[in-house]
């Protein structure tokens, strides 16, 4: 009798049912990017349902201009982390999975909330600080204390940038270089109050290194010899 070949292995078939656990892991994996990105896409319902004058007003007062720093700081600097004024949020649901959610799997979670904490209120402090001294010197005009600073791109340029931490040399420096150019280039260019306060979230992510001390990072492989 002439041996048996082997049977050809089976490819496993992917099904709805483990697709779905898949995601839910995937999901489990980083609660706090998913429970923010969740509280952005009902608020950003909510602005869809407003007028385009109400949601100016409403988007002002939840904003962390000079005015409203000066009268409620604690209040808008929370608030203004569950808007997005552009009213698109698709985008973001890509950039929080691919930054976001990669750094908090890393990090941890209370050491991601560190990060994103730290760059959205300080580089708003920051940026709106610049702001009030332009205004005081007649560089800008006094109605610029209203002007309207909401949204969640302080917070995620400071994960961009601690996520430098992540990367393998010497792909470090590449994705370095890209990050600072990035937010270099338009504060060079555009020099406006709210570059200011994207770069400085860079600095800030930056100087969260002893934060990723204690997390590993993928190495890269080196040849073995023959």
């Amino acid at each position: 009798m002439t041996p048996s070949s082997p049977a050809p292995p089976t490819r496993r078939r992917t099904t709805a049912g483990s697709w779905i656990r898949s995601v839910g892991s995937w999901i489990r994996s980083a609660p706090g990017t998913y429970i923010w990105l969740t509280a952005l896409f009902v608020t950003t319902f909510v602005i869809h349902q407003m007028s385009p004058d109400f949601e100016e007003d409403f988007l002002r007062q939840h904003s962390t201009n000079i005015h409203e720093l000066s009268r409620k700081p604690v209040r808008v600097l929370i608030s203004s982390a569950f808007w997005i004024d552009s009213g698109h949020w698709a985008p973001y649901a890509v950039l929080y999975t691919v930054f976001h959610a990669n750094a908090e799997r890393w990090l941890g979670t209370l050491r991601w909330l560190a990060v994103v904490i730290a760059a959205h209120v300080l580089a708003t402090l920051v940026s709106e600080g610049v702001l009030a001294w332009a205004i005081r010197h007649g560089h800008v005009p006094p109605s610029a204390v209203n002007t309207l600073d909401i949204g969640v791109s302080y917070a995620l340029a400071g994960v961009v940038a601690v996520l430098t931490y992540r990367v393998p040399q010497p792909w470090q420096y590449v994705y370095l270089f890209a990050v600072v150019a990035f937010y270099g280039i338009p504060l060079i260019t555009g020099r406006t109050f709210t570059d200011l306060g994207h770069f400085t979230s860079v600095l800030i992510g930056l100087a969260c290194y002893p934060l990723t001390r204690s997390r590993s990072r993928p190495q890269t492989k080196t040849p073995q010899a023959q």
